[in-house]
């Protein structure tokens, strides 16, 4: 005797709790989406709209004069080839370094092997404030304080790329890099032309991760470039505008600043998006 089926049961409800989950990821969506679009939205305002309360959330007329006006009030050329110069060099030391030390912590057998990696974790859970005092003694003991290189050169080593490295490399069979060996190809060869196109996903997450930080970064470059005005980021220089900003009836500037800030990240973002998903999915399955 068959028993029909009713509104209990699994597949009647499935449709119903799809609708909620579509609504609750567009919700998700939305809320996640909103602040960048008001960001933009109050950028093409006038001062008068931008601090009209209610606020106006369409411009009437929408205007560039905001950020004709920031290109006046600072250096945006020279702020962004200097972020770019330290987001980018950052960004290569990181993506070399994690992937020849994720390498040798997985492929190679020597003593302390594991209590080194564990001091290295380790150096992931410091508070970037504890560090900073004596990394500035040191960039300023070896003569690099208030240049580009003092903001890179302690940045060019990564614990969680290392970590990060090494999940995905311990998925590299240990035959091939053995058959490359016998092959005569130095390690190099190895690390550069055979492993890491195996794990470019994973490099080019760690390429968005690093350089969305390092373009954001705004402390360790105020701290070691005092003084030298002309070597400071997009980030630092649109303080300049915060400052400028102080009656609040410039909140267009501060916005079309900011527009103009996160645009790099956001276009390094669509172009690797897809390489981020596949590697946050090959995470979930064991960095396999």
């Amino acid at each position: 005797m068959s028993v029909p089926a009713t509104a209990s049961s699994p597949g009647a409800s499935s449709p119903a709790w799809r609708a909620i989950l579509y609504l609750l990821m567009i919700g998700i969506a939305v809320a996640s989406a909103f602040p960048l679009v008001w960001m933009v939205l109050s950028s093409l305002k006038t001062p008068a709209e931008a601090m009209q309360t209610p606020p106006v959330w369409i411009p009437g007329t929408p205007t560039l004069d905001a950020y004709t006006k920031v290109s006046d009030l600072i250096s945006v050329g020279r702020s962004f080839a200097n972020s770019a110069v330290i987001a980018g060099i950052t960004t290569a030391g990181i993506l070399v370094t994690s992937l020849m030390a994720g390498y040798a912590f997985t492929k190679y057998r020597f003593r302390y092997r594991e209590v080194l990696f564990a001091i290295t974790i380790a150096t992931m859970f410091l508070p970037p404030i504890v560090t900073l005092i004596p990394l500035y003694r040191l960039v300023g003991s070896i003569g690099l304080n208030a240049s580009l290189a003092g903001v890179i050169l302690p940045n060019l080593a990564n614990a969680f790329g290392i970590f990060l490295m090494r999940q995905f490399i311990a998925g590299v069979p240990d035959e091939l890099v053995e058959a490359a060996r016998l092959d005569g190809a130095s390690e190099f060869r190895i690390v550069f032309t055979i492993v890491a196109p195996l794990v470019a996903p994973a490099l080019a997450a760690l390429a968005l991760f690093a350089f969305v930080y390092h373009w954001n970064s705004y402390l360790w470059p105020l701290t070691v470039l005092q003084g030298n005005t002309n070597d400071y980021p997009i980030v630092i220089s649109l303080a300049r505008l915060l400052s400028y900003n102080r009656s609040a009836v410039n909140t267009n500037l501060v916005m079309a600043g900011a527009t103009l800030a996160v645009l790099p990240p956001l276009i390094l973002f669509v172009f690797l998006q897809r390489f981020f998903v596949r590697t946050i999915t090959a995470t979930g399955m064991g960095g396999q």
